[in-house]
């Protein structure tokens, strides 16, 4: 965790680092007092954004956080603005240094619960939906209608439902048997009728697709998971259980008939549920950040660490994704792996990505987005700092290709891409019942079936964007400490496990959101 050193206008993360971070806009000739030193501000400095406290040579290291962020790529005068215009990118990791530095497990924390959904299976849900999941693009459609079918009005009936919702996808066929993209959408899809808050689920397929019903529900073994269905000889491997096929139905009106037909039938089943009392230790919370900016780091990543860190305390799970922004950070993640095959399994992820976009021109540190150095993040090194802080300090237990079934509690990572919507897919499917999600920029992201709590790096974000934000971490800068904030936060998201909505699901979002990560060539 950064340890700040917070003045009015700057903010000093570490006492080795050669930045400060500028928390008001400043103007050149402005003197700026720090310590015992005085500096004449040179250029003008957006909020966010970095000044350099010392001369900085060519090719030296630039600090913060107390750890390079990239190299300067020209001399920088003390007082000077820090960003790409003079500094570069310098990724080095020592490979040697894995599990070297695996923290203490924290106290335990007895006796903190919420009130959720215990499945047959065993897992607790944080929301009790029923899906329609297509398997095919070719579905799509038909899926979404039947679900349409299911408004405020037609659940008036059913207040334990919080809704019907549909999974759509662009994928499903042009693929490889077996190959990455459908194993990968495979995982996803089973995930998703897994999922603890997901009460019951209706598959829709055409019937000539590459990606099978029958392969669907045998290889994800949905057969086994208790979710209510009737018998149709029409599916064959498939009979006994809520699986529509288009071409075996008679097409699409047909189907989508037959479809709201089915789903009307398992809504008392779905409806049949009531919270209850339930340790903490069953949430697995997705963490993300999307539209980050030079606060984010600061503020809203490590008070939601802070956060992590009291709920793996309390036997959870916390999730860390974003490969593509762990990159530049990894080796604090691979130096507390509990194992050294654990933080073997990192660097792996890493090298696949790094081949990975080579394959197609692409460059692994081609981030941040524009938007993020708009808000001062100058290389994916200092994004990736920041970022990571989401996570916390406790030990890396476990490393994630993308969609697995999360099974190890504490801090883990999955394998994902930085795009929020792919990369929270990739979590939800794996098992996370609730969702943390940071912002400095301003995302405004709601993910159905999982409540997505929105955190602001800033008091001016959250005040400017009422009805999105929920939470604002620019507290951290007016006199709270990261741990009193990440309390709040922590408290905050058992409320929102309970049942306490968010601001995205009091604006009904989270319906377009669900995006499966497909690697391969669409055939």
């Amino acid at each position: 965790m950064p340890t700040n050193n917070v003045r009015s206008d700057w903010l000093l993360l570490s006492p080795h680092d050669s930045v400060v971070v500028a928390l008001q806009a400043m103007k050149p000739g402005v003197e700026l007092v720090i310590g015992n030193t005085s500096i004449e501000i040179r250029d003008a400095i957006p909020p966010g954004h970095k000044v350099a406290l010392r001369p900085i040579d060519t090719d030296e290291p630039v600090l913060k956080y107390g750890w390079p962020i990239g190299r300067a790529s020209r001399p920088i005068a003390a007082g000077e603005h820090v960003h790409t215009h003079n500094v570069r990118v310098d990724h080095r990791v020592d490979p040697e240094q894995i599990a070297t530095e695996i923290p203490p497990a924290p106290a335990r924390l007895p006796g903190v619960t919420f009130r959720g959904y215990r499945r047959p299976h065993g897992k607790v849900g944080t929301r009790n939906y029923l899906a329609v999941i297509s398997n095919v693009n070719c579905s799509a459609t038909v899926a979404r209608r039947i679900a349409a079918h299911f408004d405020e009005r037609a659940l008036r009936e059913y207040p334990n439902i919080d809704g019907v919702i549909s999974f759509r996808h662009e994928g499903g066929c042009a693929m490889k048997w077996r190959g990455s993209r459908h194993e990968m959408l495979t995982r996803v899809l089973g995930g998703m009728a897994r999922h603890p808050n997901v009460g019951g689920w209706l598959l829709v397929g055409l019937g000539c697709e590459q990606g099978s019903l029958d392969y669907l529900v045998e290889s994800q073994r949905l057969y086994s998971i208790g979710q209510a269905g009737e018998e149709d000889g029409r599916n064959g491997g498939a009979s006994r259980l809520p699986v529509l096929s288009i071409q075996a139905s008679g097409g699409t009106a047909a189907t989508i008939q037959r479809g709201i037909e089915m789903v009307a039938r398992m809504l008392p089943e779905v409806n049949d549920v009531r919270r209850e009392e339930v340790p903490a230790a069953h949430l697995v919370l997705a963490t993300e950040c999307g539209g980050s900016d030079g606060y984010s780091g600061i503020t809203a990543n490590p008070a939601l660490g802070a956060a992590a860190d009291l709920l793996v305390a309390c036997g959870g799970t916390v999730v860390l994704s974003e490969t593509s922004e762990i990159y530049g950070a990894e080796h604090l993640l691979t130096r507390r792996a509990r194992t050294p095959e654990v933080g073997r399994k990192l660097l792996e992820r890493i090298a696949w990505w790094q081949r990975y976009c080579e394959n197609y021109g692409e460059q692994f540190d081609n981030n941040p987005s524009v938007g993020n150095k708009a808000g001062g993040l100058t290389t994916i090194t200092e994004k990736s700092l920041g970022a990571i802080l989401k996570g916390g300090t406790t030990a890396l237990e476990a490393v994630y290709e993308y969609a697995e079934p999360i099974e190890r509690h504490g801090l883990v990572v999955m394998d994902t891409p930085g795009f929020d919507p792919a990369s929270v897919t990739g979590m939800v499917a794996g098992g996370a019942n609730l969702i943390a999600f940071t912002t400095g920029r301003g995302s405004c992201f709601g993910y159905k079936p999982v409540p997505s709590f929105k955190i602001a790096s800033n008091s001016e974000l959250y005040h400017r964007l009422p009805d999105d934000m929920d939470f604002d971490a620019g507290q951290v800068l007016t006199g709270k400490s990261l741990q009193q904030v990440g309390q709040e936060i922590f408290e905050a998201l058992l409320q929102v496990a309970s049942g306490r909505r968010t601001c995205s699901e009091r604006l009904g979002l989270g319906d377009e959101e669900f995006v499966p990560w497909l690697v391969g060539p669409v055939l």
